[in-house]
C-alpha cells in the first residue's frame, strides 16, 4: 500500500513521533496508518492515540433532558461558521427536543418526525442545506434514562445553552432528590468530558480494543527479552491498566485525581442516606472518529481555472 508525504505528516500529528520513525513505520506496515500508529507505540516512540480526541468535522452537539431521561444528538456541518449561525443552532437544539420525546437513537426515525411548522425533520434540515448553502448531517443520537433518579447534562465549549462541541449526559438511579444528584452529576459529566472513557466498566469495554491493547503490550514485552511467563504477565499487567483507565468507574477522579469514580457515587450515596448508581452516561464529542480530508487550496484554484501546476 503506498503512502504520501500527507500520511507522514499526519502520522506525526498522530503520534508525537520524529518524521524518520514515522517513514520507517509506514514502510514496515505497507502504508497501513492504524498499523503504523500501532507499531510505533509498540516502540514506544508514540503516546496513546484516542482517535475520538480529533475533532475532524464542524457542526454541534445538543443536549437535552427531562427529569429521568435525557438524549444527545450530534449535527454535523462543514465549517465553523454555520455552527454560529442562528438558523442552524435553533434546528440542533429543535431537532435535539424532539428526539427526547422519540426516545432511542435512531437517526432515520428523527428524520422522518415532524417539525414545528410543518414538514419532518429530514425536509427542514435538506431547506437548510439549500439556503444556508452548505452540507449539514444528522449523524448521531443516544438516550439514557433512570427509573428513579435524574439525567444531568453539562455542555463543555458551550456555543449556547446545552449546544457545544462536548456534550454529556450523566443517569444517576436513586431515590435523592435533584439537590444531591444535580451537582453530583455536573462533576461527573465534567470528569467525563475531560478523562473520556470508553465504557462505563471495565467489562463493557470494547472487546477489540482490549484486544489491540493485548497485542502491542505483547510486542512491547517481547522486546524485553525476558521470560515467557514473565512477558505474560507484563501483558496481562498492560492490559488491567488500561481497563482500570479507561473504563468510567474506576478512573480516577479529575477533581482530585487519587479517588475512583465508583467511590465518589458511593460515597454521596451514604452522605444523602440512600443509594446512588451511576447507570448510564453518553459522551458525544463534535467530530469523533470522521476523518476531515485536507484540501490544497492552490491545487483548487488552479483545477477551478484550468491552469496546471508546476512542479519543481
Amino acid at each position: 500500500m503506498a503512502y504520501t508525504a500527507t500520511d507522514v505528516k499526519n502520522l506525526r500529528e498522530r503520534t508525537g513521533a520524529g518524521m524518520m520513525d514515522c517513514k520507517k513505520a509506514l514502510d514496515e506496515c505497507n502504508g497501513d496508518m492504524e498499523a503504523a500508529v500501532d507499531s510505533l507505540r509498540a516502540k514506544g516512540l508514540a503516546a496513546a492515540a484516542k482517535k475520538s480526541s480529533r475533532t475532524a468535522a464542524e457542526g454541534l452537539v445538543g443536549v437535552a433532558v427531562s427529569g429521568v431521561t435525557g438524549v444527545a444528538v450530534e449535527v454535523n456541518s462543514e465549517t465553523d461558521f454555520v455552527a454560529k449561525n442562528d438558523q442552524f443552532q435553533d434546528f440542533v437544539r429543535s431537532a435535539t427536543a424532539i428526539a427526547l420525546g422519540l426516545g432511542g437513537s435512531d437517526v432515520d426515525a428523527l428524520k422522518a418526525a415532524a417539525y414545528p411548522g410543518g414538514g419532518t425533520v429530514g425536509e427542514k434540515l435538506t431547506n437548510n442545506v439549500a439556503t444556508i448553502g452548505e452540507n449539514q448531517q444528522i449523524r448521531r443520537i443516544k438516550t439514557v434514562s433512570v427509573g428513579k433518579g435524574l439525567v444531568v447534562p453539562y455542555m463543555h465549549n458551550a456555543a449556547a445553552p446545552l449546544l457545544g462541541k462536548i456534550g454529556v449526559l450523566v443517569a444517576l438511579e436513586s431515590e435523592a432528590g435533584a439537590d444531591v444528584l444535580e451537582p453530583l452529576g455536573k462533576q461527573i459529566a465534567m470528569h467525563i468530558a475531560a478523562a473520556f472513557p470508553q465504557a462505563l466498566s471495565a467489562d463493557m469495554l470494547d472487546p477489540e480494543l482490549l484486544a489491540r491493547e493485548r497485542k502491542i503490550a505483547g510486542e512491547k514485552a517481547a522486546e524485553s527479552g525476558k521470560p515467557a511467563e514473565v512477558q505474560a504477565k507484563m501483558v496481562d499487567g498492560a492490559v488491567a491498566k488500561y481497563a482500570k483507565e479507561n473504563a468510567l468507574l474506576s478512573q480516577l477522579f479529575v477533581m482530585d485525581n487519587k479517588t475512583p469514580v465508583a467511590q465518589i457515587v458511593e460515597a454521596a450515596g451514604k452522605a444523602a442516606g440512600t443509594k446512588i448508581t451511576l447507570s448510564d452516561y453518553v459522551r458525544f464529542q463534535l467530530g469523533e472518529g470522521i476523518e476531515k480530508a485536507e484540501s490544497d487550496f492552490a491545487a483548487e484554484v488552479a483545477a477551478a481555472s484550468g491552469v496546471p501546476q508546476h512542479t519543481a
